[in-house]
């Protein structure tokens, strides 16, 4: 049907494209004290002091896991492995580092002492977060050009390390800075597990075995499902390690999920309370869903 020309709409404006949208910088947005010299040096902010969707999505995240680490470094701080010289973090997948540099501006820096170590595959990264900490002055921090599992033992380190944390680091580097953790004693994990997909890979071969043993296997059947289910069972026995390792283990939401779907945030506090109970389910769910021969080492329990 021909409309008059008088009687169409105008077109619609073109959709932007997500996290281009920048706003004016909130003061209630900052922490107290901290540098927006900071902030614009890793882009978090514009030169005109704005804030884009994405940028303020990742500073919320930030933010919100350095509510829950600030506690932890207060403790360490006082009955860590050395109080003279301050708690140790070790900040594992850390990518450019916002949150070694946030915690380091927050909280390190006031301190006067304590050291944090970023460590990261991708040379390209770890060179520009030196360059950065030369610049600010951030003197206690190092980082280092290793994996997760090859850190352990790096002479660079300390022997032990009092906090691990691990943000979004993807599939079983997760489990590497688990092992990192329980073999530097840490005091504390913060872990932001993401795209687990070891396990999801071990249900999908054996899931017609599965379908015609159980009913269960029906919560794994399709695709999607599959995804999503080695997923929560893959946190649910590295939850079950940790406290047969002798952690007090919390679970909860890192944002809300309109901010980031890989939101699940462990945090696991060394008590020394080994749980046999916790051992015992996670052999019985390792031999339930016939991971034993495959993930068995991976989820070891340390002597």
């Amino acid at each position: 049907m021909n409309i008059p020309r008088s009687q169409r709409k105008p077109p619609a404006p073109p959709t932007q494209r997500r996290g281009t949208t920048d706003t004016a910088l909130d003061a209630s947005e900052l922490r107290p004290g901290q540098s927006i010299a900071l902030l614009h040096e890793l882009h978090i902010l514009t030169r005109e002091g704005r804030l884009n969707q994405d940028a303020r999505r990742k500073l919320k995240q930030v933010y919100h896991l350095f509510h829950f680490i600030e506690p932890l470094l207060q403790d360490c701080a006082e009955h860590g492995y050395d109080p003279v010289h301050g708690p140790t973090l070790a900040d594992h997948g850390a990518g450019k580092s916002y949150l070694g540099f946030i915690l380091y501006d927050l909280y390190f820096k006031e301190l006067g002492r304590g050291w944090i170590y970023g460590i990261e595959t991708r040379p390209e990264l770890v060179e520009k977060s030196r360059a950065l900490a030369q610049r600010l002055g951030f003197e206690r921090m190092r980082f280092l050009n290793l994996s997760a599992a090859a850190s352990a033992q790096a002479a660079e380190l300390p022997e032990r390390i009092d906090i691990v944390t691990a943000l979004h680091a993807c599939d079983t580097a997760t489990d590497d800075a688990i092992d990192f953790g329980l073999q530097k004693k840490a005091r504390a994990m913060v872990l932001v597990p993401c795209c687990q997909a070891e396990l999801a890979a071990c249900l999908r071969h054996d899931k017609a075995l599965h379908l015609a043993r159980t009913p269960l296997a029906e919560l794994w059947r399709h695709p999607l499902h599959t995804r999503e289910f080695g997923s929560q069972l893959t946190n649910v026995l590295r939850c079950l390690r940790l406290e047969a390792s002798g952690y007090q283990v919390t679970v909860t939401e890192l944002v809300g999920w309109e901010h980031s779907l890989k939101n699940e945030l462990i945090i696991a506090r060394y008590t020394g309370q080994k749980k046999r109970s916790a051992a015992e389910r996670l052999h019985a769910i390792l031999a339930e869903f016939g991971l034993e021969p495959t993930l068995g080492a991976r989820f070891r329990i340390p002597d």
